[in-house]
């Protein structure tokens, strides 16, 4: 005879799950053995004053997780369990792996990477989540096409024809949830090509380097001045694929004037078919007090420049919708590597995105946003000029989310980070976009990445206090 003590108190387990858990415990700890016979189903649940269903539900699970076998009118009996050697060590995640946890409340950001969602108008994407779902059930219940669904690819194509003069075709456009994926699946492309030289700024995105050498990409780093990258360090280089944020350099702010984006589109144009720029236009949506630059790509004849676009600054990052257009040799070439990708966006968002474009809110979302982060562009760059006086030199570009400033100080990089960890303020130095750091850094000055799309403006006062700690304390 079995014997289960069963709680029946309010709040307490299933009944069901009270009798599998303690069969389950009896058999690991060898108190019942292979063969050994389970009580008949309606015997147990007289015996614990039950339903037959609670014990029928408890011998189903046993029996799926192959703790019993049951023989046809004779009942249930237990398996033979392979049990594991007491020899085995449990393994134990190293210290330096563990995720720290501590609560970041009482900090405070200039951090360029975190957008503002104050201003965001979640009531109205909400509107167009629900027509999405009414409008688009089907699809949704099924794999959309692998570079995303056909109707949003047409409405962007359409949008950046507008807004950025890149004119495509809606077959040009893949969907990707980062644009580390969409480079991911370039790079694939490009080894099948042996197109493994890559070109990259620096200082620029260490996030698509490390990508990049981790995919044992040759990559060269490519110095900028007051215009990009220098043309004839890009004829040195002579790169297969060169990265480059003409519109707002990342992270200097530098606009790449119309001379030295034709000298670049000369380049490319005149070589051979396996050179392509990579056009990465991730804030191009934010110019302040003039029209919207024209995008590289929009002054080539579209066959070696690859477009790459985002919605993380201009919707949120946690959306994961960014996209690239490919020149239609590549898009050959990404039609036979990806043709069983499995679309990374999800798919909602992206119906959710065609619905808030096509009824205007999208344009109407840009606009606000704009003339709000101009108001406080305008305001952290008069309150670092009226704190920090002659200390510091700001890199006045009136685009993106942030800008780039320098400041006099005895403090090294490595001083001022280890003290912003003490002042619990958040902070991005130009030190760490530095893809090559060969060159020594001029002493005397420290450069910062100001972002201040999301910083409050109550907070500013005492932001600005905990940097003058962290340079000049």
């Amino acid at each position: 005879m079995i014997n289960i003590y069963l709680d029946k108190s309010k709040g307490s387990d299933y009944l069901y799950k009270q009798i599998y858990n303690h069969l389950k415990q009896s058999i690991l700890e060898k108190k019942l053995s292979f063969g050994d016979k389970l009580p008949p189903k309606r015997r147990l649940s007289a015996q614990l004053n039950i339903s037959v269903n609670s014990v029928t539900n408890a011998y189903n699970q046993l029996y799926a997780e192959g703790y019993i076998y049951s023989i046809e009118k004779r009942g249930y009996f237990v398996e033979d369990i392979a049990f594991l050697d007491n020899n085995i060590k449990k393994s134990n995640i190293p210290k330096h792996l563990k995720e720290d946890l501590t609560p970041k409340d009482d900090w405070l950001t200039l951090s360029h990477i975190k957008s503002n969602n104050s201003k965001f108008p979640f009531l109205q994407w909400i509107k167009y989540q629900q027509k999405a779902i009414r409008e688009h059930g089907t699809e949704l219940a099924d794999i959309s096409h692998p570079q995303g669904p056909y109707v949003v690819r047409k409405k962007v194509a359409s949008m950046i024809a507008l807004t950025r003069g890149v004119k495509c075709e809606p077959e040009q456009i893949v969907f990707g949830s980062s644009t580390q994926t969409l480079v991911t699946q370039l790079s694939i492309i490009a080894m099948n090509l042996s197109a493994t030289k890559v070109a990259v700024e620096n200082p620029g995105y260490p996030r698509i380097f490390k990508l990049l050498k981790n995919l044992n990409m040759n990559i060269i780093p490519l110095d900028i001045d007051n215009q990009g990258v220098v043309i004839d360090e890009v004829k040195e280089a002579d790169p297969n694929f060169l990265f480059i944020t003409p519109s707002h350099q990342f992270p200097t702010g530098t606009i790449m004037p119309i001379s030295r984006r034709i000298q670049l589109l000369n380049w490319v144009t005149n070589i051979d078919e396996n050179h392509y720029i990579v056009e990465d236009d991730y804030d191009s949506e934010f110019i302040y007090n003039s029209d919207n630059i024209p995008s590289l790509y929009s002054l080539s004849d579209n066959e070696k420049v690859i477009y790459l676009g985002s919605f993380s600054k201009t919707l949120l990052p946690s959306f994961r919708i960014s996209y690239m257009v490919l020149p239609p040799i590549l898009l050959e070439k990404y039609k036979h590597f990806f043709s069983d990708w499995t679309q990374e966006c999800n798919l909602l968002q992206l119906y959710t995105l065609y619905h808030f474009i096509e009824s205007g809110e999208y344009q109407k979302h840009i606009k606000r946003m704009s003339k709000y982060y101009n108001y406080k562009r305008v305001r952290m760059i008069n309150a670092l000029s009226s704190f920090f006086k002659e200390k510091v030199f700001i890199h006045d570009i009136p685009a993106g989310l942030h800008f780039l400033a320098t400041f006099h100080t005895d403090k090294t990089y490595k001083t001022v980070k280890q003290k912003a960890k003490e002042e619990k303020l958040e902070i991005y130095t130009l030190e760490h976009y530095l893809i090559s750091k060969s060159k020594d850094f001029e002493k005397g000055k420290i450069q910062l990445i100001i972002g201040f799309s999301s910083i409050k403006e109550g907070v500013i006062p005492q932001t600005l206090e905990r940097l003058y700690n962290v340079l000049y304390k």
